[in-house]
């Protein structure tokens, strides 16, 4: 498999397969009990925030689309991906939309809406134009555990390792590495909030499979009809411009999918 959080999303795959398949959530009944559930991060900004200020693009898109299918959302908090089945919920945002992935988590997908990778955030005097100048005199922050990490560290390239993505940005900021890998819509985010430390994002690689993909949202369980009515939603939603807006409010600029 050649797309990031490989090991994760296998293991996620194994969990679901030992949980064994869920009922088919139906849109009749999502349409009668008047509401949708999506399942998200209680504190992962730009993605998404129980606190609720903002509440992140993952919980604005889910608030569109219950909108678009005349529900309420209900919002399902987890930390990790392993407690989706468990929380009952119907949607998951800015899900892989890798063949191989979807394969392993059964999950269902509407057809990706945007691009997105591994980019690197700089800071704003750096000479660093690709991940391809990257040597052994700059040190990289990548998330500990990432196909980020283990690729840059093959080519013999200093690396230093972080939790979350926002700590290597942080890190980079206060000069203690040269570049940090990270998904533009984190950088973008932290130049929005920190308009005193704006970093340079360099553009993603598209020479590096494993550092790119398509994004769709994921439906846990859905039956036909409501895949079709999510997949409409989203239609809608991309053709009058408010997924745009919506991910543009944190500082995030989409590019279309490949």
């Amino acid at each position: 498999m050649t797309r990031l959080f490989t090991l994760l999303v296998a293991m996620l795959g194994l969990i679901l397969g030992l949980i064994g398949p869920a009922e088919a959530r139906s849109l009749d009944a999502i349409r009668s009990q008047g509401q949708i559930g999506l399942c998200a991060h209680p504190n992962s900004l730009p993605f998404a925030s129980k606190a609720g200020d903002p509440p992140g693009f993952q919980v604005e898109m889910g608030q569109a689309l219950a909108r678009e299918l005349g529900v309420s959302l209900r919002l399902d908090w987890i930390i990790t991906m392993f407690q989706v089945r468990a929380a009952g919920c119907d949607l998951v945002m800015d899900v892989i939309a890798d063949p191989e992935a979807l394969e392993q988590t059964r999950l269902k997908t509407t057809k990706p809406y945007y691009h997105t990778g591994v980019a690197l955030a700089v800071p704003q005097g750096s000479k660093l134009t690709s991940i391809t100048g990257l040597d052994q005199t700059t040190k990289v922050g990548v998330q500990v555990g990432s196909v980020a990490a283990m690729l840059i560290s093959q080519r013999h390239v200093p690396i230093s390792t972080f939790g979350f993505e926002v700590d290597s940005l942080d890190a980079l900021a206060n000069q203690e590495i040269a570049a940090a890998a990270v998904t533009p819509a984190n950088a973008a985010y932290y130049n929005q909030t920190h308009p005193d430390k704006t970093l340079r994002i360099i553009a993603l690689d598209d020479s590096e499979p494993s550092l790119n993909w398509n994004v769709a949202i994921g439906m846990i369980r859905p039956d036909d009809a409501l895949r079709e009515a999510v997949e409409a939603a989203l239609a809608r939603l991309r053709a009058d411009g408010t997924v745009q807006r919506i991910y543009s409010r944190y500082g995030v600029t989409l590019q279309e999918p490949k």
